[in-house]
C-alpha cells in the first residue's frame, strides 16, 4: 500500500481519539496516512471538527467530502493515480462503500443507511476487495472495524504525538513521567494551555497499551524459547538413547 485513507463520518460518530489510534497504525504499516472526513453536508459544525482534527492529525493531509452528493472527491484523486494503491480504514457507516463507488463510477459495493439513533452503520461490507479504478490506481475497501487494538511499536505513537514527544525532550529529567516532576516541560504546556488535556490523556493512555503490549510479548517470547529449548533436549535424550 502506498496511501491509507482513515475515514471517518463527520456525524454522531465522530471521534478523533479514534483518528489518533488509526494514525498510529497507518504510521507503522509503513504507507502515508490521509484523513478522510466524509459526510460534510450532515455537520453542521464543520470548522470545530476539523480544528479537532488538525490537532491530532499533524502534518496529515485532510480531506473533506460528501460521498454521497459527490462532492469533494477531487481532493482524493491524486492518491489514485496509475500504480498507486490505497486502502480505506474506518469504521462501519464512515461511508468507506460509497467512497469506492463513487470513484469507480459504479455501484460495485454494496451499502446500506446507519443506523438511527447512534449513527453506527451496519457491517454491510464483510470482507476486503481489491478494485481497480478508471485512473488506473488501485483502492482496497476493507469491513469496518468494530475495536482498535493498538498491536505497534513506539514509531506510529511518536509520529502521531510528535507535539507532545517534541516536550518531552525538553524536560529537566530523561525519564521524566510528566506527572509531578520538577522541570517538567509537557505540565507546564497543559498548565499554559498550548496541550490539551484529552490530548495528552489519550497519549498517557495508549502508551500503557504499548507498555503492556511490550511485556505480554516479551513473556510469550520467554515461554517460546523455554519450549524451544525443552524439544531440543527431549531430542538429544532420544537420540542418545538409539
Amino acid at each position: 500500500m502506498d496511501t491509507v485513507f482513515l475515514v471517518s463520518g463527520l456525524d454522531g460518530d465522530f471521534n478523533p481519539r479514534r483518528v489518533e489510534r488509526y494514525l498510529i497504525m497507518a504510521w507503522e504499516s509503513g504507507a502515508n496516512p490521509v484523513v478522510v472526513l466524509n459526510k460534510a453536508d450532515l455537520c453542521n459544525s464543520l470548522e470545530e471538527y476539523l480544528a479537532q482534527v488538525e490537532a491530532v492529525a499533524l502534518g496529515v493531509p485532510i480531506a473533506v467530502l460528501s460521498a454521497t452528493n459527490h462532492q469533494g472527491l477531487d481532493a482524493l484523486k491524486p492518491y489514485l493515480q496509475p500504480g498507486q494503491t490505497v486502502a480505506l480504514l474506518g469504521s462501519s457507516g464512515v461511508g468507506k462503500s460509497t467512497i469506492t463507488n463513487q470513484l469507480q463510477g459504479a455501484s460495485v459495493q454494496v451499502v446500506q443507511p446507519v443506523r438511527r439513533g447512534d449513527n453506527r452503520g451496519r457491517y454491510t461490507t464483510t470482507h476486503r476487495e481489491l478494485i481497480l479504478l478508471p485512473t488506473s490506481g488501485l483502492i482496497i475497501d476493507t469491513s469496518g472495524m468494530r475495536e482498535i487494538k493498538i498491536w505497534a511499536g513506539d514509531e506510529g505513537l511518536q509520529e502521531t504525538f510528535a507535539d507532545i514527544e517534541t516536550l518531552a525532550q525538553k524536560c529537566h529529567f530523561r525519564n521524566c513521567q510528566h506527572n509531578n516532576e520538577p522541570g517538567c516541560v509537557v505540565q507546564q504546556a497543559l498548565a499554559e494551555g498550548e496541550l490539551d488535556y484529552s490530548r495528552f490523556f489519550s497519549y498517557q493512555k495508549l502508551q500503557k497499551e504499548l507498555d503492556y503490549l511490550t511485556r505480554k510479548q516479551d513473556q510469550r517470547a520467554q515461554l517460546a524459547e523455554k519450549e524451544r529449548w525443552k524439544k531440543i533436549h527431549k531430542a538429544m535424550r532420544n537420540h542418545h538413547k538409539r
